[in-house]
């Protein structure tokens, strides 16, 4: 299979070379070019490419404002190609609408910085093509305090690509004194989680905090690990905390949700709730093989659901979850077991 591709930006430099980067790697056909929102709409109609690389920043109807338009019944998978210093919470907002994943684009405009990015675009170009027809929009009905109880259960959610979408909605449902704190390690290019965790605790009824070293867990606070560092869970002079460290630095993804899962499994133990949701590749399953064998739980999201039904395919498939369900019916899978 071919992944038909439209690159849209409005830098004629930035346009030349991510179609440089895209055509010579195999199984990818630049197929046209989009020089400003409105001209995207029109290419995408016209062309009907498997993928869009979307710049955020651009005149007339900026990336954003492309998302909020694709309404057509099988939209193109968007790769947004971002600077990450300008553009973090146009970002979090495309992440959100439903953009594929983020590449970040270097500050400077230089050949040699731009070149830099050409395997993770190259990687994300080619997951979008295959990951076929959306998953549905679901929606989550807010939980109510009654179906609450006491709890000495902590959760630590892992995700990757669809995951801010996911949380988002999850994070929405919550009440604030939802009894367990929570930790989510997601895959996210560096810069991002601030806005995002900014984001969600505007429109939350939960805390929703940044990861900083030493940052004390409580029930009715979601943590986010920062991106490009390890979150592990701690207990610090009798308080449930935060650690934050770039080590092991050859992880494949940081955050780490092994790296996560791991630590939750040797310092809480069965009380541990593992969450595993939307993914590319296999993180989380080591450390949800840890949390099982100290007697935890662990819940996948089902594929009906995922954007991409890697990471808990590899779980499932591990035979390591306790039970598989579909994004709606993950807080209810969670409130069971607290």
């Amino acid at each position: 299979m071919t992944v038909r591709v439209l690159v849209v930006d409005d830098s004629a430099f930035a346009r030349k070379v991510v179609r440089e980067i895209l055509q010579r790697a195999p199984g990818i056909e630049v197929i046209g070019f989009a020089r400003d929102g409105l001209d995207a709409l029109e290419k995408i109609g016209e062309l009907r490419p498997d993928v869009v690389t979307l710049d955020l920043v651009m005149p007339h109807l900026d990336g954003v404002g492309v998302l909020r338009a694709l309404t057509m019944p099988h939209p193109p998978r968007v790769v947004v190609v971002s600077m990450v210093d300008e553009e973090s919470a146009l970002g979090v907002e495309a992440l959100r609408l439903g953009a594929f994943d983020v590449v970040r684009k270097p500050t400077s405009l230089a050949v040699a910085t731009l070149y830099d990015i050409d395997e993770e675009l190259i990687r994300k170009v080619l997951a979008a093509g295959d990951a076929g027809v959306r998953a549905p929009v679901v929606t989550i009905a807010p939980i109510e305090k009654s179906a609450l109880r006491a709890s000495n259960r902590i959760v630590v959610l892992g995700t990757s690509t669809g995951g801010p979408q996911a949380l988002t909605r999850l994070a929405r449902a919550l009440p604030a004194d939802f009894p367990a704190p929570i930790s989510v390690a997601l895959h996210i290019p560096a810069g991002y989680t601030e806005a995002l965790a900014q984001r969600l605790n505007e429109e939350c009824a939960l805390e929703v905090l940044e990861a900083s070293d030493g940052l004390a867990m409580r029930p009715g606070r979601v943590i986010i690990a920062r991106a490009g560092a390890h979150m592990r869970l701690a207990i610090a002079d009798g308080v449930d905390c935060v650690r934050v460290d770039v080590r092991p630095v050859d992880a494949l993804y940081r955050p780490s949700v092994d790296v996560l899962f791991e630590s939750a499994a040797a310092v809480f133990g069965a009380r541990t709730i593992g969450v595993v949701l939307t993914g590319m590749g296999d993180d989380g399953t080591r450390g949800a093989r840890k949390i099982h064998e100290a007697g935890g739980t662990i819940i996948t999201e089902a594929e009906s659901t995922c954007v991409v039904y890697g990471m808990p395919r590899a779980v499932h498939e591990a035979g390591l979850s306790d039970e598989e369900v579909p994004l709606d019916r993950v807080i209810e899978a969670m409130v069971r077991r607290l």
